[in-house]
């Protein structure tokens, strides 16, 4: 029998709506939904299938029985390993305190559920990956409007100019975005990419500017200079929405173009040129404010200053700009329930592991937290000792920089706890491993989507487990009544969730089985740009002058700092990703492995005629920290200050046979360094050594 069921991916964290064909219990085809991506899908998407049936994916639940990282394993029964879990959290929290147990995950449709979980056993420690991507952006956007970067987004299909940073979006891609992106070139509008290195996405724009690495904010800086001196802004909304314009325009009076070029290589005249066409197409541009800002420990103000440019040319709430998200409360819905807001889940009363809302890291958002902290914070045991950590469809190990100060810390750890689909650095440390089903073999939270059309997505089951595997929201239940807090979980179905979710929407089940998903609003909700956006700072307006920046002692304009030029014969190393791999997870899908078995170095190529590297010849890099062997990419495309390899590579677990010992991992190169305003880490501050292998 054949059927077509809509549903969510989860292949990577965009979460794209999608239609699977279903025959015979076994999936035929995956494609984009229809009514949102006219079919369209991505290579990752498309590689589901492979997942499904992977025989290298975990598949059962297992206890470690040799040392960390030995790759013993006991298979065991789900309750042998959930009683065991339980009785291992409940030892350590009876003698270290609830603080003591670390919970970190890719944010997903069921984070309400973790976060109830740690809640509930009292531990304020649960941090996403948010802010090794962009933990900087979101601190960035609330200094300036209250919002965080989660709670806007942009309208490309109408937009006349957009300005990208590194946003490599061509490759490490969004469809819904670059749909409506290459509709609005279609119809005139023009792409500035700016960049250390020359991608597809450069190969799409109408200007192409290769920056030295590090100077984007002189950039911007010299763009605003010119941007007040010429009136290029849009005067009636700055003058409405925007304070501190008199104090900006004196902190950028003598940062002109010609300054700016002599610290980006970017020609003067150059940048009064897209000044003036961005002046032009106002309001309808855009800056891109970032999909992964986490490159500089001054991430914070290069973020902000971006912000502000889309905030003068007056493109905050504005057709072809930056929109803010509308809510199901601004559509005249009821609020979308999560369990964690429930009565009676205790609040925690030890501060967080990472400093976030205390003294270290007073501004970062408590919703995501820190994670580059962990490490350093089980090393010194400040402010307290951290002994168990669980990971949820999350890697620490190979995501936070520094792999082998990563490996010391977790070697102090007396618990480890990995929920996952897929073996990972972690996993194979961890001391029990809990098996998730994957999207294709279960329903989860629904999503809500909030924007001009707030929107609720359903991922629905479309076969039956091949292995003996659980949903997340089953597994964490089942925890939790180990545990003794399973009254904070009271549901026995995800029909159960998905009716509490939507409890004060009313809107029927049933109504997601046409689409996959329905819409909240018929018409796009844009708020009047002359009295009626809500900007949630104190002042109701754009805060150039931020109230949270000034009342915790960090200034609103930071003095520029030119960023040092590597040392002789070293380089700064840069990462990204490509439109294949999803950060560190999917290396080992035998499709995607396929297209992309292992990373390169790029490097500038008269730089690699000085050391003696041809293309395509294994060469070591290496830092302070440590070192890899990975292919070289000679190229004319690249700064020469700069080296560039994608993210994800170098993997270290035997298990997984075709990415292991594949490439050079970034993060056994990086320092653990990060923006302490901001909260992202410096991924791009760290200087290689380069040397034929």
């Amino acid at each position: 029998m054949r059927k077509e069921i809509y549903s969510i991916c989860f292949m990577c964290t965009v979460r794209c709506p999608i239609k699977v064909t279903v025959e015979d219990g076994s999936i035929r085809w995956i494609e984009g939904n229809p009514h949102v991506l006219k079919g369209a899908l991505c290579a990752k998407g498309s590689a589901g299938i492979a997942l499904l049936n992977d025989t290298e994916r975990l598949r059962y639940p297992m206890i470690r029985v040799g040392a960390r990282g030995e790759g013993k394993w006991k298979r065991v029964s789900w309750d042998e390993a959930l009683s065991y879990s339980a009785e291992k959290l409940k030892e350590i929290i009876s003698k270290y305190g609830p603080e003591s147990v670390v919970f970190g995950e890719r944010q997903n449709l069921n984070t309400h559920l973790s976060k109830t979980f740690m809640r509930a056993i009292g531990s304020p420690n649960h941090y996403t990956h948010d802010a090794l991507c962009k933990g900087s952006v979101n601190t960035a956007f609330r200094t300036l409007t209250g919002y965080t970067d989660a709670q806007v987004t942009i309208d490309y299909a109408n937009c006349k100019h957009i300005v990208l940073y590194g946003r490599n979006i061509f490759e490490s891609l969004e469809l819904r975005p670059i749909q409506a992106l290459m509709d609005a070139v279609e119809k005139g509008a023009r792409i500035t990419y700016i960049d250390t290195r020359a991608t597809i996405t450069a190969s799409k724009a109408h200007r192409f500017w290769l920056i030295r690495p590090g100077t984007d904010l002189a950039l911007n800086y010299a763009l605003m200079n010119v941007i007040l001196r010429e009136n290029l802004y849009d005067e009636a909304y700055v003058n409405r929405w925007v304070l501190g314009l008199n104090e900006l325009r004196s902190f950028v009076e003598s940062m002109t173009p010609e300054w700016a070029e002599k610290e980006t290589g970017i020609p003067a005249g150059e940048i009064v040129e897209l000044a003036r066409e961005l002046g032009k197409d106002k309001p309808q541009v855009v800056f891109h404010y970032g999909y992964r800002g986490a490159n500089h420990t001054n991430e914070i103000y290069f973020r902000r200053s971006i912000i502000m440019l889309n905030a003068l040319m007056g493109s905050i709430e504005s057709k072809g700009g930056i929109i803010i998200r509308k809510t199901a409360k601004d559509a005249g819905y009821g609020a979308f329930a999560k369990y964690v807001d429930q009565e009676g889940l205790p609040k925690p009363k030890a501060p967080r592991f990472d400093g976030v809302g205390g003294d270290l890291l007073p501004i970062c958002d408590p919703a995501h937290g820190v994670g580059q902290q962990l490490p350093l914070a089980i090393l010194s045991e400040k402010p307290y000792p951290i002994k168990a950590a669980i990971s949820y469809r999350f890697d620490p190990m190979l995501s936070i920089p520094d792999y082998n100060q990563n490996k010391r810390a977790f070697d102090k750890l007396d618990f480890i706890l990995t929920i996952d689909v897929n073996f990972n650095e972690t996993a194979w440390y961890s001391d029990v491993v809990l098996p998730e089903s994957i999207y294709l073999e279960r329903s989860d939270s629904l999503q809500m989507v909030d924007g001009p059309r707030p929107t609720i997505y359903m991922r629905r089951q479309c076969v039956p487990p091949r292995y003996d595997t659980k949903p997340y929201w089953e597994i964490i239940k089942l925890l939790a009544e180990k545990m003794g807090v399973g009254q904070f979980f009271p549901y026995n179905s995800i029909e159960d969730i998905w009716a509490y979710q939507l409890k004060d929407i009313g809107i029927p089940l049933e109504k997601f089985e046409e689409k996959g998903f329905v819409s909240l609003a018929d018409k796009p909700i844009i708020w009047d740009r002359k009295d009626g956006i809500k900007f949630k700072t104190p002042s109701g307006k754009i805060e150039f002058v931020s109230s949270l920046l000034e009342q915790h002692g960090f200034p609103s304009f930071a003095p520029y700092e030119s960023p040092p030029a590597p040392p002789e014969g070293m380089f700064r190393l840069t990462v990204g990703r490509n439109a294949v791999h999803t950060h560190v997870s999917t290396q080992n899908n035998p499709y995607l492995n396929e297209l992309v078995p292992e990373n390169v170095l790029w490097i500038n190529a008269a730089e690699a005629a000085k050391l003696g590297i041809s293309d395509g010849q294994y060469v070591e890099v290496s830092s302070d920290q440590g070192w890899g062997r990975i292919k070289a990419f000679v190229t004319d495309l690249i700064h020469p200050e700069a080296v560039f390899m994608l993210h994800g590579f170098g993997h270290q677990v035997p298990a997984m046979t075709r990415c292991y010992n594949k490439g050079a991992s970034d993060t056994v190169l990086q320092k653990n360094v990060t923006d302490m305003v901001g909260g992202s880490p410096g991924l791009h501050d760290t200087f290689v050594r380069v040397r034929p292998a």
